[in-house]
């Protein structure tokens, strides 16, 4: 299984979510909502719902942790090259300018 496509949101939440990213698995199945959080350095979140005593269950998730690490690394790195939202703005901006 090969991810082939990873999509990511930057959000300024004021707390420790720092984007939310979806991945797509070999062209045909995507997973969204994969939150990363920082908390001494960035980790993943799997999506998860509210369960009625209030824990949170993962709605899907890697079953070892060689695929874990391979979704997380995919998703950080991906985060580490995307500029932030105001950044994005600015170029796009700077673009129209330039027209």
């Amino acid at each position: 299984m090969q991810i082939t496509n990873v999509r990511l949101r930057k959000v300024d939440s004021g707390n420790r979510m720092k984007a939310v990213a979806s991945v797509t698995f070999d062209n045909e199945f995507v997973v969204h909502d994969i939150k990363v959080i920082e908390k001494d350095g960035l980790f993943i979140a799997m999506p998860s719902k509210k369960t009625q005593n209030g824990e949170f269950k993962d709605i899907a998730h890697p079953i070892n942790a060689e695929t874990r690490e391979k979704i997380q690394k995919a998703i950080i790195d991906e985060y580490n090259n995307t500029p932030d939202n105001n950044e994005e703005v600015k170029d796009e901006e700077s673009e129209e300018s330039a027209e």
